[in-house]
């Protein structure tokens, strides 16, 4: 006679040994396509489909846009590798561990871009270091202006730094055309030799 419990460890045996329903399902159909029913493979694709969808959303959570990416590589690998199905094996654990496969090179892959493109909100300091630089360097250049007299002065900040033409600055100065053009050369010239020192 079978006690309780023997009865109970037999079942759970049996129930590892028995397909699921969704197993024999699927293997039924991966058969009948491998023996070249098309209808039949196609719809193990679609079903197939559904469920790595299913299996990849709750492993991607924060990238669910990246999902069906990995859902069509995964389908793309289980086709190029059908013909190595073991008929014996289940199909889902055989399907599970090639999608395990892909989420695990798009996670490579996503940390190794991640490593190399920092975020800007990292970066802030950095721009704000760009800004402090750039308005001691509009300090430093209007302190080298101040310095020169008006004829070299006035062309450099109409023509350089306004962006006038030698025309326009000459109008707007008095100065002739030649006038604007040789202020500006000597301007730059004297402002050079400040910069290195030599006055």
């Amino acid at each position: 006679m079978v006690t309780g419990q023997a009865q109970a460890a037999t079942s759970v045996v049996t129930d590892r040994t028995t397909p699921s329903p969704v197993e024999a399902h699927l293997q039924a159909l991966l058969l009948a396509g491998l023996d070249g029913d098309a209808r039949a493979y196609r719809q193990f694709l679609e079903e197939l489909t559904r469920r790595l969808r299913a299996f990849l959303r709750r492993r991607l959570f924060d990238r669910q846009d990246q999902v069906e990416d990995i859902v069509q590589e995964t389908l793309l690998a289980v086709h190029n590798a059908r013909l190595t199905y073991q008929r014996g094996q289940p199909v889902t654990a055989w399907v599970y561990a090639i999608a395990r496969y892909k989420l695990m090179d798009f996670l490579r892959a996503r940390m190794r871009h991640d490593a190399l493109n920092d975020p800007l909100d990292d970066a802030t300091g950095l721009f704000d270091e760009s800004a402090e630089q750039a308005t001691d360097a509009r300090r430093d250049v209007a302190a080298l202006l101040e310095a020169l007299p008006d004829r070299q002065r006035l062309p450099i900040e109409m023509v350089k730094l306004q962006g006038l033409s030698v025309a326009e600055t000459a109008n707007r100065t008095g100065m002739s055309e030649s006038a604007v053009k040789v202020g500006v050369h000597r301007g730059l010239k004297a402002l050079a030799a400040r910069i290195r020192g030599e006055r």
